[in-house]
């Protein structure tokens, strides 16, 4: 756990940087971009199961590439 006097400090000085106004918005942001980037690493996880070789991914290009013709 982080030390809380430290956090306070950090806390003052975003609010000296930013303004009040900006803070929530910023947090907000933070908030969206973690739930992503939390999602994506789940969704990776998964994904990764279903994902073929890269012998399976050279026959689907080649039969691509020959239907393409």
């Amino acid at each position: 756990m982080p030390d809380w006097g430290i956090v306070v400090i950090i806390a003052l000085v975003l609010f000296l940087l930013v303004g009040a106004k900006k803070l929530p918005e910023i947090a907000r942001s933070l908030g969206k971009s973690s739930n992503e980037f939390k999602k994506g690493l789940s969704e990776g996880a998964s994904g990764s199961e279903e994902a073929g070789t890269s012998e399976d991914v050279e026959k689907r290009s080649e039969g691509k590439a020959q239907t393409s013709e």
